[in-house]
């Protein structure tokens, strides 16, 4: 779920009084569950993992499931584009894929704004849900599924995990009063107040006391800080892990996670005066779109846990507290990874409706291209880390990296092989040079580089090492000169253009999770068979000597600059 603005945890002391009992448990039995090695047994993992990948086996990569309360914005795009890398990679890596996203849609901000239409709340959220469906579609994006939480599956889902809590005893009655900013769908503490609003500058109101439902997150503090210790790379980057320790040593308190107030939403088993808040029912997706509670599921046993959630850091709490907490009460094991990025601004500035600098993925794509939209928001900015956004910056980005050092390398060889080896792939390939060589094992270590930055997430990493890879060849072509061997030495000139060829095959194959169409197009020059673009082609399957290529044509428009951004500022 992505909201504007941060969710904030309630610590103790909280503006509340409430009374409460302990709701009976019921006759089900929660499911108890193994997966490898690693077993679950009362909330806590009896052999903690020493690393959360092995790179081996069945891959769950997950989206936020967005929240439509408006249009989607390039932090959605982010995410989606960052995940689907993800994914891609896994899936050209050999791995058996489930790739997850989908929409939020309960909630009292939910409620309010279908009020304001004049249009009932499914009928609101049907039109806005499939806008970021779209965008999915826009950008090229290959989740295996969309989930809303409309569904019925996943409500079934919900209300399962809600008993399954109640059996275990961690769910009761008492009552709630406090400061409640809708725009937030969060509570907030009399201490948590800037000047009057939450402290993300959303508007607060004072909800008078009303009955609540209550989850013990306190009963999970220590539980969580040991899984904090056992598994430190659970939570990533480390600044965020450590912001999250800090925030749970200064203690939890019960969660309310129901409310009375408004309709739209999952409502309490057995108490239909009741929702479900937006915590219980937004989480569950991550399971409830395998199957769960179907133990039986082929997804569920095949893909959970989770190898890898990914969230903007405004949302980290629910997902690296609330989440586990639920998981651990339910004795359900949890996620092995979980992510928070950055955010955006633009041209320096906090991006805002009011400032009126809301940046529309759909209009970068119009404008730019899918695949130079993609790279630039994977290659611009460390991912973990701010970024900032800037017409000027994409636009040299692109040019640079794609038109000119990529886009042209790939022209002018494939132009000359085309004009001077009988237009094929050169056949008559003499013996290699050192600088040959040299080349040939720089792209060859390429894969294990690209392998070690994506198992850290280190997206922009990854970019940074194909594109020093496109300079190294660009170098090497430079060098070699192969339009003046061309009069003087016909086969050498052939072998150096043989050898860039078969970098740049290399090239566009690792280039396949982050440009994908760019990426094929130029496979598709070299004419490399596409059930031979995976990495364990790299090594086997050299780009064939002979093989007859057609004429080239760009990959990389160049993109112009507009005279008002050549001016400096």
């Amino acid at each position: 779920m992505i909201i504007l603005g941060s969710m904030m945890l309630l610590r103790r002391p909280l503006v509340q009084a409430f009374h409460s009992r302990v709701i009976p448990a019921r006759t089900t039995t929660a499911t108890r569950f193994s997966t490898g090695t690693h077993r679950w047994q009362h909330g806590l993992l009896a052999t903690a993992p020493t690393s959360f990948d092995d790179g081996k086996g069945p891959f769950q990569i997950t989206t936020p499931i967005y929240y439509v309360n408006d249009k989607p914005h390039i932090g959605h795009a982010y995410t989606s584009v960052a995940c689907d890398v993800i994914a891609r990679f896994m899936r050209l890596s050999g791995r058996d894929v489930f790739f997850l996203s989908g929409t939020d849609e309960h909630g009292q901000k939910v409620e309010q704004s279908a009020a304001d239409r004049g249009i009932p709340p499914q009928e609101f959220v049907d039109s806005v849900s499939v806008n970021f469906r779209d965008l999915l579609d826009l950008l090229n994006i290959s989740n295996d599924q969309f989930i809303r939480t409309t569904d019925a599956q996943h409500k079934d889902a919900v209300q399962h995990l809600w008993k399954t809590l109640v059996d275990k005893g961690y769910i009761y009655l008492g009552t709630y009063e406090g400061w409640y900013s809708v725009r937030d769908e969060c509570f907030y503490s009399e201490s948590e107040l800037v000047d009057g609003n939450a402290p993300t500058g959303a508007a607060v109101e004072w909800v008078a006391k009303e009955e609540s439902y209550f989850f013990k997150l306190s009963a999970f503090e220590d539980k969580l800080l040991q899984w904090y210790k056992d598994c430190p790379d659970c939570i990533a980057p480390s600044s965020r892990r450590n912001e999250v320790l800090s925030f749970v040593e200064g203690g939890l308190r019960d969660l309310s996670v129901s409310r009375t107030s408004f309709k739209w939403g999952v409502p309490v088993p057995g108490d239909d005066d009741h929702i479900m808040y937006v915590w219980i029912d937004a989480l569950t997706n991550y399971i409830s779109a395998l199957g769960y509670p179907n133990d039986n599921n082929n997804n569920f046993e095949k893909f959970w846990p989770a190898q890898l959630h990914v969230v903007g850091k405004d949302i980290l709490r629910f997902h690296a507290v609330y989440w586990p907490a639920f998981l651990m009460a339910a004795d359900i094991p949890l996620p092995k990874r979980l992510f928070a990025h950055g955010w955006w601004t633009k041209d320096g500035e906090k991006i805002s409706k009011s400032l009126g600098n809301v940046i529309d993925p759909v209009e970068l794509v119009e404008k730019y291209g899918v695949d130079q939209t993609r790279f630039f928001l994977m290659a611009e900015v460390g991912f973990g880390s701010d970024g900032d956004f800037s017409h000027k910056s994409m636009i040299q980005k692109v040019n640079n990296n794609l038109a000119n050092e990529l886009g042209n390398l790939c022209q002018r060889t494939l132009s000359m092989a085309f004009k001077n080896c009988g237009k094929a792939i050169p056949a008559e390939v003499g013996d290699y040079t050192p600088e040959d060589e040299a080349l040939l094992k720089e792209a060859a270590r390429l894969k294990d580089q690209c392998s070690e930055f994506m198992s850290v997430q280190a997206i922009h990493k990854y970019s940074q090492a194909v594109v020093g890879m496109v300079r190294s060849a660009n170098k090497y072509i430079d060098e070699q000169a192969p339009w003046v061997l061309r009069k003087t030495d016909p086969e050498r000139m052939a072998t150096v253009l043989y050898v860039i060829l078969e970098v740049v095959r290399q090239v566009a194959i690792l280039y396949q999770p982050i440009i994908p169409d760019s990426a094929n197009k130029i496979l598709d020059l070299l004419q490399v068979p596409e059930d031979e673009r995976t990495f364990a082609h790299l090594e086997t399957s050299p780009i064939v000597k002979g093989v007859s290529i057609s004429k080239p044509t760009g990959v990389f428009p160049r993109i112009e600059m507009p005279e008002e951004m050549l001016v400096e500022a």
